[in-house]
C-alpha cells in the first residue's frame, strides 16, 4: 500500500471520529490517533494535511457536496460516505498535483472497503459531479 493510500485511510478514520463527536477538534484528534496507530512518515504527513484541510474548509467542502448530490441531504448520508466525499472534494479543490482519476479511484476503493454495498457507486457519482464543478477534468476526456 502506498503512502498516500495509507494516509487517506488514516485521514478517513480521523474525519469519521471528528464527525461522530460533536466537540472534536482536528488537532486533538490527530494527536490521539497517532498515539494508537503507526504510519510511514509520508502517509502520516498526508493524512494530517487532509484532516487539517477538510476541517479548515468544511463549510466550502460541504456546500460543494450539497450542490453535487441531488436528492441527498448531507446530514442523511452515511458517515463513511460523507467523510469520504469531504476528503476527496478537498483533494479535488486543493491537491492539483494529484490526478483526478487517482482521487476518485482511491475514494471509491475506500468506499467499497469501509462503506455499504452501494457506497462505491454513490461516492463515484457525487465525486464525478464535484470534479466537473471544480474544473478537474482528466486530459484524456
Amino acid at each position: 500500500m502506498g503512502a498516500r493510500t495509507s494516509g487517506r485511510q488514516a485521514a478517513l478514520q480521523m474525519l469519521f471520529g471528528i464527525d461522530a463527536a460533536a466537540d472534536a477538534d482536528a488537532e486533538a484528534t490527530i494527536r490521539a490517533f497517532w498515539r494508537e496507530f503507526e504510519a510511514d512518515p509520508e502517509g502520516r504527513s498526508y493524512a494530517d494535511s487532509l484532516v487539517r484541510g477538510v476541517a479548515g474548509s468544511l463549510e466550502r467542502v460541504d456546500e460543494l457536496i450539497r450542490t453535487s448530490s441531488t436528492n441527498w441531504r448531507l446530514e442523511r448520508m452515511a458517515r463513511v460516505d460523507r467523510n469520504l466525499l469531504r476528503m476527496a472534494a478537498y483533494e479535488l479543490l486543493e491537491q492539483k498535483s494529484v490526478p483526478r482519476a487517482v482521487i476518485l479511484d482511491e475514494a471509491i476503493e475506500l468506499a467499497k472497503l469501509f462503506g455499504s454495498e452501494d457506497s462505491g457507486a454513490f461516492v463515484n457519482g457525487v465525486l464525478d459531479r464535484i470534479a466537473e464543478e471544480v474544473g478537474r477534468i482528466d486530459v484524456d476526456r
